[in-house]
C-alpha cells in the first residue's frame, strides 16, 4: 500500500508541476487530467474508494470538460501565448513553488511517521455523504456558486467584455 501511495504521489506531483509550467493551455490541461487521476489513485490507496470514484467522475470528468470548453471559448493562439509569457516573468512561480515544496515536505513527514489519514480504515459512501451534506453543506453550496461565477466570468472574457491587459 505504501509503495502504491508513494508512486502515485510522485506521478501526481510531476504531472501537477508540468500542468503549471506548460505554456500551451491544451498541454497543461492534459497534465491536469493526469494529476487529478493521480489524486484518485491516492484516495484509493488510502482506503477511500468512494472518494476516488468521485474524484474521477467530478474532477477528472466534469470539471475537465468545463476547462476544455473554456479553452475553446478563449481561442488562445500564438499571440496570446506571447502575451502570457510577458505577463508572467520566470520568477513569478517562486512563491507558489516554495509553498508546494513545503506541502510536499509535510506529506513526506506524514508518510514516514505512519500518520496517514487512511490508516484508520476504509471510508465508505455514507460517511462522505454525511460529511458533505451535514456540517459542510454550506461550503459545498458556496463552492458550486463559485464555479458558476467562474464560468460566467470566462464567458464574459471570451466575448471580449474586458479590455486588453497592458
Amino acid at each position: 500500500m505504501e509503495t502504491d501511495f508513494m508512486f502515485a504521489a510522485a506521478l501526481t506531483l510531476i504531472a501537477a508541476v508540468l500542468a503549471v509550467t506548460r505554456a500551451n493551455a491544451v498541454h497543461a490541461l492534459l497534465y491536469l487530467i493526469i494529476a487529478l487521476l493521480g489524486v484518485a489513485v491516492i484516495f484509493a490507496s488510502l482506503g477511500a474508494p468512494f472518494a476516488a470514484v468521485l474524484q474521477v467522475i467530478i474532477y477528472a470528468g466534469a470539471i475537465t470538460v468545463l476547462f476544455v470548453f473554456v479553452v475553446m471559448m478563449l481561442n488562445l493562439g500564438p499571440a496570446a501565448e506571447a502575451r502570457e509569457r510577458h505577463w508572467q516573468p520566470p520568477g513569478s512561480w517562486l512563491g507558489p513553488g516554495m509553498i508546494g515544496l513545503l506541502l510536499f515536505a509535510e506529506l513526506v513527514l506524514i508518510v514516514m511517521h505512519g500518520d496517514a489519514a487512511g490508516a484508520g480504515g476504509v471510508v465508505d459512501a455514507k460517511q462522505v455523504g454525511m460529511a458533505l451534506f451535514g456540517p459542510y453543506l454550506i461550503v459545498v453550496e458556496l463552492a458550486s456558486l463559485l464555479l458558476l461565477a467562474g464560468l460566467v466570468v470566462v464567458w464574459h472574457v471570451g466575448q471580449g467584455g474586458i479590455g486588453e491587459r497592458r
